[in-house]
């Protein structure tokens, strides 16, 4: 039976404890022998990444018991952070332990404890690893070692280094090798060639962020193990561009082909491509490289946010499995002589970078709109593709799950802008005739990043009840070639703020959304936003602005991590040239103009959007009389993983919605707004 209710008054058995059991999804998928390991948060054992195996016997294992947790600090961010191998003694794994950063070895199937690899440091963050590449014939693991040399956050060096895989570095720093020096600011970790006698990695310096400018790097490996003859051979080789000015080649990822020539990933076309290359060719000391699959006018890479993520990989027999797309994304596999792509069939319509090959087979981590993130194994030999791991299961029916569709809608001078719509839905109620839906625009992180069109249980949650979402990938954003993510350059805060506004409006416009009962909700870069949405429009009834950065100025100068510590030079401009406009477009200088009651949510441990810019903003607002809450949460960083904090934020955010749209619920702790 179907009852009408207003919109946002809808019972659902969607909760918020469902919710957080289900946040975050499978990562890091590799191959240990027969068998396929990845890891996979646990919110319910504070929030920790679990290590998980996959056995013959189809039976899925937790490699490790709690309270370890397989997550690497190597730009804040992580990376990939674990390798394994099979021994004649059964599996061996080394791993990133995310509580004191150290690597560690590991005999799943002896009793043994895990033993470390690598020292402590009292000096700032200390050591910290990721990108491991084992390499047992010479008893070492090789892998990025970030290591800081003072108190600051930029005070640190990134080089390759080898690490004894007996344990002998495990309270000497000295017994670490260093494979490279410290010229560039930032690596990955190696990739080896099929004969073992070179490797190549990615490289790129301040200002430039890696989908902004990164090069190729490659080096025989002697008989002894030590690079030699390094060299640029692909990217960004001309001459650096002025901080802040046009971007360069962004090669995203490299991998070795049988045949000793280096596959890669690069935007020099506008799109993220496969490419080849002989390292021993060159014509004038220019090396000619060749695209495997091109003017398809579609991204066969991303940006490189963790260390060591995948969108391509060769197989045995001369094929790449290839993730791609434009907007959403599909696994194929390339002939790389033709030119020919197959694409896999299946649900799956967005696929995360990372893939692993065993033979003829092709693992990687898919979802769909009504199907979470699973481990998929596609079967090259057959073209089958199937969940193996970690299945997709419906926790509640799936009749509440929302009906998304992708919509272009038209921005100021005429532009396009993407996003995705999950409208209100409900199998058992129904809106009153003529009543419009609130609907809250989600601004997703990054903001070089990408909001996937996948079943969420959190935009779940809301559509429910009667509230429909619309995630804005406002420019800026990847998965639509280089043009549509560089219209960001100097424009955030302007860009973006435009382009969710534009959506908003169009909405309310047409008759699909309510125009009095909008709001705006972002994490991160997309509390960046919200919040800049809230002091530059009154369009908005309210907002939930989660980890966000509020002043940037203090962003700039030693209030976020390395990696991101120039990041501003190209999103708004070098501080030395346009400080005015740091000031103008930060929320922090203009809370007078918030006439919206606002949630501000925050991790006490975060080091990339620290509390300390809350807390001035705060101080700004007080005495204004915009009523606002302020729920901070000991012991999360960026980004919320530990179930009870899911639950208190999602739903601090339905009581927002419930008091500022005029909503009838009673089952949801009342949120406290203070003037």
């Amino acid at each position: 039976m179907v009852t009408t209710a207003p919109y946002g008054s809808w019972a659902s058995p969607i909760d918020a404890r469902t919710v957080a059991a289900h946040d975050g999804r499978p990562a890091f998928v590799g191959v240990v022998g027969d068998e396929v390991w990845w890891t996979e948060p646990r919110p319910s054992e504070g929030g920790r990444r679990a290590l998980v195996r996959l056995r013959p016997d189809g039976a899925e294992e937790s490699v490790l018991p709690a309270p370890w947790n397989v997550r690497s600090r190597v730009l804040e961010y992580g990376g990939q952070p674990w390798a394994g191998t099979v021994t004649e003694h059964g599996p061996l794994v080394v791993f990133s332990n995310f509580a004191d950063q150290r690597l560690y070895a590991y005999a799943p199937d002896n009793d043994e404890a895990p033993r470390p690899l690598t020292p402590h440091s009292g000096v700032g963050a200390g050591l910290r690893w990721a990108d491991p590449v084992l390499r047992p014939e010479l008893g070492e693991v090789w892998c990025v070692l970030e290591e800081f040399t003072g108190d600051r956050p930029t005070e640190v060096r990134r080089v390759i280094a080898a690490v004894p895989l007996d344990g002998s570095a495990a309270e000497h720093r000295a017994s670490v090798r260093e494979l490279t020096d410290d010229r560039h600011r930032f690596v990955t970790g190696p990739r080896i060639s099929a004969d073992g006698g070179r490797a190549a990695w990615i490289a790129w310096d301040h200002p430039r962020m890696p989908w902004e400018g990164t090069l190729a790097m490659v080096a025989r490996i002697t008989g002894k193990g030590e690079f030699e003859d390094i060299r640029p051979l692909v990217g960004d080789l001309g001459t650096p561009a002025p901080q802040g000015g046009a971007s360069g080649e962004s090669v995203a990822q490299i991998e070795w082909a049988a045949d000793g020539s280096l596959l890669f990933v690069s935007d020099v076309s506008g799109w993220w491509e496969v490419q080849r290359i002989d390292p021993d060719a060159a014509d004038d000391g220019v090396v000619a490289s060749r695209g495997l699959c091109p003017a398809r006018q579609e991204e066969f890479g991303g940006p490189l946010w963790n260390v060591g993520q995948r969108w391509f990989l060769p197989l045995e027999n001369g094929t790449l499995a290839v993730i791609h797309g434009r907007g959403s994304t599909t696994l194929g596999i390339l002939d790389p002589v033709s030119g020919e792509l197959v694409d896999s069939a299946g649900p799956w319509t967005e696929w995360a970078p990372t893939l692993a090959v065993h033979g003829s087979r092709v693992l990687g981590i898919a979802a769909g709109p009504h199907s979470s993130y699973e481990i998929v194994e596609l079967d090259t030999c057959t073209g089958r593709a199937r969940g193996i791991a970690g299945r997709h299961a419906d926790v509640v029916d799936p009749a509440y799950y929302p009906r998304p569709r992708s919509r272009t809608f038209t921005g100021p001078d005429g532009r396009d802008i993407h996003a995705h719509l999950y409208p209100p839905h409900s199998p058992d109620r129904r809106a009153p005739d003529g009543e419009l839906p609130p609907y809250v625009v989600w601004a997703h992180g990054g903001p070089t990043s990408h909001a996937p069109l996948v079943l969420d249980l959190e935009i779940a949650y809301f559509t429910s009840r009667g509230i429909g979402v619309a995630e804005v990938n406002y420019g800026g954003s990847t998965g639509y070639g280089r043009a549509y993510r560089e219209r960001l350059r100097g424009q955030w805060g302007v860009v973006d703020v435009e382009d969710c506004a534009a959506v908003a409006r169009e909405l309310a416009d047409e008759g699909t959304a309510d125009r009095a009962r909008l709001a705006i909700r972002g994490g991160s870069a997309g509390g960046w936003t919200a919040a800049a949405s809230l002091t530059a429009t009154d369009l908005y009834a309210c907002g939930t602005i989660s980890y966000p950065i509020l002043d940037l100025t203090g962003w700039a100068t030693g209030e976020t991590h390395d990696f991101e510590s120039r990041y501003l030079d190209s999103l708004v401009g070098p501080l030395a040239e346009v400080p005015d406009r740091y000031r103008e477009r930060s929320p922090l200088h203009r809370a007078d103009r918030i006439a919206a009651p606002f949630l501000l949510l925050q991790g006490l441990d975060d080091v990339i959007c620290p509390p300390a810019q809350c807390e001035r903003f705060l101080a700004e607002v007080a005495g204004r009389g915009m009523p606002h809450a302020y729920l901070a949460f000991a012991g999360e960083g960026h980004g919320f993983r530990r179930e009870e904090t899911i639950v208190r934020a999602v739903e601090a955010e339905l009581s927002l919605y419930v008091q500022t749209f005029g909503l009838t619920r009673s089952d949801v702790p009342a949120l406290e707004l203070r003037g």
